[in-house]
């Protein structure tokens, strides 16, 4: 079985970070290492308030090390890593993805680099966005911004769709060798565009914006499980890609008809693994 250890936050209710990432992942078929970088009652965005706390830096290690002691690091084909908690815990992250490699060089590092969102505030411990862009985010073979991220990164202003291959082709001479931007909201208004660059060439797809009261949280989350199950899967990047975009549409349908916030992801799991609906990936 495929190993993947995904380093994320975790939500005891809903669906968030590795909450929004693991059943996917094994609903694909992949066997998944979790490792919290925090751990909460429920995602941030609620009024109310949550409950819970981060981890260290060292307990990522400790974890870590304890998976290598029994021979398991060697059967890990991907590092997928989402939220960060401090500073300290991006250097785990950085060791982590070296131990993978020096025992499974063809393993993946799927970089998701949570830098927050300009519409609900950027909350980060000091020194967190320094350290993605500046250590982890080169080092990732696959990196995972939306558009505020990817801004982030290359320093480049985004508001249309060549500003936006301009950027991703920036970005793969960072470092990375594929950029799959899971939000490019300043294409369109009416539709949900999302960019995979890699060495090949670049391409988008739309699918329609749903609208919602209160934008579901962990759909990022979702998008790089997707496409990092697709690759190890044996997709095509291109595949793979199509598939996270309609995979993810097809969960977040079934929020929507339920009315939820919450991503309804057990109810759509189905459409995990056989998307409904086929919106095609187009180069530009």
């Amino acid at each position: 079985m495929k190993g993947i250890i995904s380093i994320q936050s975790h939500v005891v209710f809903g669906h968030a970070g590795n909450s929004s990432a693991v059943f996917p992942l094994q609903r694909m078929g992949m066997e998944v290492w979790p490792i919290h970088t925090v751990q909460f009652s429920n995602h941030t965005q609620y009024s109310q308030g949550w409950k819970g706390r981060a981890f260290s830096a060292d307990d990522i290690n400790q974890l870590v090390t304890g998976i290598d002691n029994i021979g398991k690091i060697a059967d890990c084909q991907a590092a997928l890593s989402g939220y960060q908690g401090s500073a300290e815990q991006c250097q785990a992250i950085i060791n982590t993805v070296n131990t993978v490699k020096q025992q499974n060089p063809t393993a993946l590092y799927v970089c998701d680099p949570v830098m927050g969102d300009p519409e609900k505030g950027c909350i980060l411990a000091d020194g967190i966005t320094e350290q993605l862009i500046n250590e982890v985010m080169p080092i990732a073979d696959v990196i995972v911004p939306n558009q505020f991220e990817l801004t982030q990164f290359t320093k480049m202003e985004i508001n249309n769709l060549e500003q936006a291959k301009a950027a991703c082709q920036k970005a793969l001479s960072m470092g990375p060798k594929m950029v799959l931007v899971k939000h490019l909201h300043s294409v369109a208004d009416d539709t949900f565009t999302m960019m995979l660059a890699t060495e090949s060439g670049c391409y988008i797809t739309q699918r329609p914006q749903l609208e919602f009261d209160k934008q579901p949280v962990g759909v990022g989350d979702l998008i790089s499980a997707l496409f990092t199950g697709g690759l190890l899967n044996g997709m095509s990047e291109v595949d793979a890609f199509e598939h996270a975009t309609n995979a993810c549409y097809g969960v977040l349908k079934e929020t929507h008809q339920r009315q939820e916030w919450e991503l309804q992801t057990i109810a759509a799991q189905n459409e995990l693994v056989n998307p409904s609906e086929k919106f095609r990936a187009k180069a530009v």
